[in-house]
């Protein structure tokens, strides 16, 4: 019993395409021929790997656990050919680091300055999404490393605690508690709440505090993106729970005000995640050491 290799590949363009003629104009072939490199394989592994009695083809339970081991073999390959090429040092390669969107929009981006200033020859690229579309990205191998806010239950996944941040009620400057002193929650009862598209980490973050607050019934509006939740916010739309970093340049500019709540809303991990069995490329490697040395967010509110 062999695998190979080739018809590995072909084999999981079908599972990934939904079937023989989506998998063969991906691969420029045609369709008699991907059906019979697959069947091929499946002779050689003496199994089915895909049902083909339906109007839509997917893969037996034999084909599902083959396409999570093919993506990891792949995954290893693509990994051997950086680290090869890397081996003399991080003169050229290329680093993809994702990022749950307010880390991936205020952290990031001078994290990865600083980076491509002591590494000028790495290419450098920035995944930003919610959580949910992170972490997908990660468990398929498409990132190998990526900053998150919250933790991860993902037993496929490792994670680092490397800074925290905290929300905080933001409202238009005009809005009547601004400049009140601290206000409890019940005083807020009435207002209006932006919160975050569901599957975001900061919403499950927001809908926690509301509930810590008795207010977990509160009117609310769902806003996606925290850059379209400040301007809704600044239109005098609501109030706010978003990230204390998120909102450092619009207090400054007095474009939004922070109103301080008491008791104020516990702080939440920010964590780098890997996937357990991946090994990092030397570009990654650096990377993570640099995310390391941050040792604190700035807090300027």
């Amino acid at each position: 019993m062999e695998l190979n290799l080739h018809r590995l590949w072909i084999f999981m363009q079908v599972v990934e395409h939904h079937g023989f003629s989506a998998a063969a104009q991906k691969l420029y072939m045609s369709q008699p021929s991907v059906s019979n490199q697959v069947r091929r394989l499946e002779q050689s592994l003496r199994v089915t790997l895909i049902d083909r009695s339906g109007a839509r083809i997917r893969p037996t339970a034999e084909g599902e656990v083959l396409a999570e081991y093919g993506k990891r073999v792949f995954l290893l390959a693509d990994e051997a050919v950086a680290a090869v090429q890397q081996v003399s040092g991080l003169a050229s390669g290329r680093l993809l680091v994702g990022g749950t969107t307010t880390v991936g929009t205020y952290l990031l981006p001078s994290l990865v300055a600083r980076y491509q200033e002591q590494h000028p020859g790495i290419e450098c690229d920035i995944f930003v999404g919610n959580n949910e579309a992170v972490l997908e990205r990660l468990l398929g191998g498409a990132i190998g490393i990526a900053v998150v806010a919250g933790a991860p239950a993902a037993t496929q996944l490792v994670m680092e605690t490397v800074l925290d941040e905290r929300l905080v009620l933001i409202a238009a400057p005009s809005h009547a508690r601004v400049g009140t002193g601290d206000v409890q929650p019940s005083d807020l009862a009435g207002s209006r709440f932006l919160l975050r598209e569901p599957g975001s980490q900061t919403r499950e973050l927001q809908e926690q505090v509301l509930a810590d607050w008795g207010l977990a019934d509160v009117s609310h509006s769902d806003i996606w993106g925290p850059e379209a939740i400040k301007q809704c916010v600044a239109a005098g739309l609501g109030v706010s729970l978003i990230s204390e970093h998120a909102v450092v340049d619009d207090v400054r500019a007095g474009t939004l005000a922070v109103i301080p709540v008491s008791p104020r809303p516990r702080p939440r991990p920010i964590n780098l995640v890997q996937r357990r069995d991946r090994l990092l490329s030397p570009a990654e490697r650096a990377f993570v050491g640099l995310l390391r040395q941050v040792g604190s967010w700035p807090r300027e509110l």
